[in-house]
């Protein structure tokens, strides 16, 4: 088979304008900004905080540019590819696994001479300790994605898989991933077809059939909800009814970025605040019993919800634990979710939000105004006192 996937040389330009990097013919990687942040000594994503990623050791990749969706809240544009089977060139699991990481690495070499960054997270983000699969595209649909899981984890790579749902049997056959998430975008099928814009015509008997495989895992799984203001912030009953039908260890209730190609579709309207979210977490949880809030990571807009079961002496535990995940799947062992799990450092929610968040930035942004007043002021002091020291050696 000769056709490739990517082989449209404007788009992969405009990709690479971005900041994506293209891998072998059909594959991408792309820097996170919460990656970049960490090495700065920013703070990590809700990943970290979430589960205990080092987000400065975690690459963003897809093994797939291609979707079987056209999701209107999705950042990338309507030129990608898509299609609803596989037809183009495998390419080999190995090469896009190393090609991807010396990518990842080249991406971040600008932070070598840096001063803003943090060397020792620099240093450490040389390792690549992390992968989410879920940059853009519908990675699942990659014919050797078990190949590829088994090579990450024989690197000690953990993997955090991302699917739109509209794979059902590729969910079902899938290699243990450390964490599995599904994309619920709509609490019923009108609207998911209004906000997902789907190839498949059984679009919807698709999404149930993954969520009932889903529920079949011992492992870690995760079911994100993106919340899109004035269009699929309804129907919580309905939205848990769902849920409840895939069983996910996690629920993460995610709020809609306004950002890329998505701002042609929507308006900056569309974007929770962080209160938002918190709210519809609260309410949704009115028909989950046996999930409460477990944490909120407010510059991401995300609130995480886990199953009661995994609070024990009233400490969460939802935490990797990373070493022991490895051990278990280099002996071929059965990988359950209770098998590795550590306790969860901060949790509960702040009662802060996206408005306190903007204030302070306010205030740092103002702080860092001052200080650059104040050192241009001093430079000026020393440069008059300077010509006045020279001007009086003339004589």
């Amino acid at each position: 088979m000769s056709l490739k996937q990517l082989s449209d040389k404007k788009y992969i330009e405009e990709l690479e304008k971005q900041a994506y990097r293209v891998v072998g013919s059909h594959s991408a990687v792309k820097i996170c900004g919460w990656t970049k942040n960490m090495i700065r000594g920013e703070g990590g994503c809700y990943k970290l905080k979430f589960y205990g990623i080092m987000s400065n050791q975690c690459m963003q990749m897809t093994t797939s540019i291609s979707c079987a969706n056209r999701c209107t809240f999705c950042w990338r544009g309507y030129k990608a590819p898509v299609s609803k089977e596989w037809k183009w060139e495998v390419d080999d699991p190995k090469m896009i696994l190393e090609e991807s990481e010396k990518a990842h690495h080249k991406l971040l070499v600008g932070f070598k001479g840096n001063k803003e960054a943090n060397m020792k997270l620099f240093k450490t983000s040389h390792t690549v300790k992390h992968v989410a699969l879920s940059l853009t595209g519908e990675p699942i649909i990659y014919p050797k994605m078990n190949e590829i899981i088994k090579l990450f984890h024989e690197r000690g790579i953990s993997t955090f898989l991302v699917t739109n749902a509209q794979y059902p049997d590729q969910i079902k056959d899938l290699e243990p991933v450390t964490q599995l998430y599904i994309s619920l975008d709509a609490p019923n099928k009108e609207l998911l077809k209004k906000i997902d814009v789907p190839l498949f015509k059984d679009y919807w008997e698709r999404l149930n059939k993954s969520l009932q495989y889903m529920a079949d895992k011992k492992y870690r799984t995760c079911i994100r909800l993106t919340i899109i203001k004035g269009l699929n912030d309804v129907e919580l009953e309905n939205y848990a009814k769902l849920i409840e039908k895939g069983n996910p260890d996690f629920i993460e209730v995610k709020a809609y970025m306004f950002v890329g190609a998505s701002r042609s579709r929507l308006k900056i309207d569309n974007m929770p605040l962080h209160e938002d979210v918190v709210a519809f977490s609260k309410e949704l949880l009115k028909y989950l019993p046996d999930y409460d809030i477990v944490s909120e990571h407010i510059p991401s807009r995300v609130v995480m919800l886990a199953k009661k079961k995994f609070k024990k002496n009233n400490k969460w535990y939802t935490w990797i634990d990373f070493k022991k995940f490895h051990e278990l799947t280099k002996k071929g062992k059965e990988i359950k979710t209770e098998g590795s799990l550590l306790p969860t450092p901060q949790t509960g929610l702040s009662g802060k939000g996206t408005k306190d968040l903007i204030k302070k930035r306010e205030k740092q942004r103002e702080k860092q105004q001052k200080l650059k007043i104040s050192e241009l002021q001093n430079s000026k002091t020393i440069l008059k006192e300077e010509i006045e020291m020279w001007g009086s050696n003339d004589g």
